[in-house]
């Protein structure tokens, strides 16, 4: 017969305390439960653990021998109650997470710097994925958040819009609508545009944005990232529309910035899985994301 852990604790208490009436105490039970049961166990195992010698206890060579494994046992078990411990108070662990590219150049570090004056232990990973991408992510667990600057929906994940974000225009500074304050989508038709694969949903958005007209926008360049776009605008190679996030906060040298009107919004949303448990980690962290400001930012709900 293999010992359970309640023998194993009973036999280490009577071994420690070299008495029948302290380890009752130490175990906080009372002394005729912890006679049966090592009566029990000697009886099952076949060995007697401990002899009585003229009104003391001692243990048998057996039993000198046993209690060396039970130790470490002890302390296994007492290794397993630590780490428990650490999880439920986050001291220990690992944090995954996906998110849009340009969010990890603004929202995010600002987000993970409070989570981790929170929780100083727990590493954190960050992926910059496009939705497609960041989805599949998710789905095959390989992270447990996903903050993305689109609409992303699947019947496996749970999403829930955290910011209001919309669209801006992205010129060269000598553009001769620089000096506009704000610019309408007509005023962009027949330039040449940075964009986006029309497969994409950000590329969906800005077509949406110049309702969804033949021809337009009409793109120059396609890139896959909006600071590639900026970047393209920063060298002259036309113009960007780019979600405001994206420069927010930023310094683009010989760049301006300006809302388009009709206004554009598209909230930031925060995904995780709903098959799968979440961890206390992560929803820790998706409330501090959902109380971070970046610079004006507005939270939706």
């Amino acid at each position: 017969m293999l010992l359970n852990l309640r023998q194993i604790e009973v036999f280490r208490a009577i071994m420690i305390t070299s008495s029948i009436s302290k380890a009752a105490q130490l175990l906080n039970v009372s002394q005729p439960a912890i006679s049966r049961l090592l009566s029990y166990t000697e009886s099952r195992i076949g060995l007697v653990l401990f002899e009585r010698i003229k009104g003391r206890l001692y243990p048998t060579p057996e039993a000198r021998r046993l209690f060396q494994e039970v130790e470490q046992v002890h302390q296994s078990v007492q290794r397993v109650n630590e780490v428990a411990n650490d999880l439920i108070e986050k001291r220990q662990g690992s944090l995954h997470m996906a998110v849009s590219p340009s969010l990890g150049q603004t929202l995010i570090p600002m987000a993970v710097t409070k989570f981790r004056r929170a929780f100083p232990e727990v590493k954190v990973y960050v992926r910059t994925l496009i939705s497609t991408e960041l989805v599949q992510a998710l789905l095959t667990q390989q992270v447990e958040v996903g903050v993305a600057i689109v609409p992303l929906t699947h019947p496996s994940l749970h999403a829930e819009a955290i910011y209001e974000n919309h669209l801006v225009a992205v010129l060269p500074a000598t553009h001769p609508l620089a000096d506009k304050e704000e610019l309408h989508t007509s005023d962009l038709e027949g330039l040449d545009l940075i964009g986006y694969g029309v497969e994409t949903p950000y590329g969906q958005m800005v077509q949406q944005l110049f309702g969804n007209r033949p021809g337009l926008p009409r793109l120059v360049v396609e890139v896959r990232l909006t600071h590639i776009a900026c970047a393209m605008v920063q060298a002259g190679a036309g113009i960007a529309v780019v979600d405001e996030l994206a420069v927010m906060g930023r310094v683009w040298p010989d760049v301006v910035v300006r809302p388009i009107k009709p206004r554009t919004k598209m909230s930031l949303h925060m995904l995780h899985s709903n098959v799968a448990p979440v961890s206390q980690t992560a929803k820790e962290f998706m409330q501090i994301l959902k109380t971070t400001e970046y610079r004006g930012m507005r939270t939706t709900f």
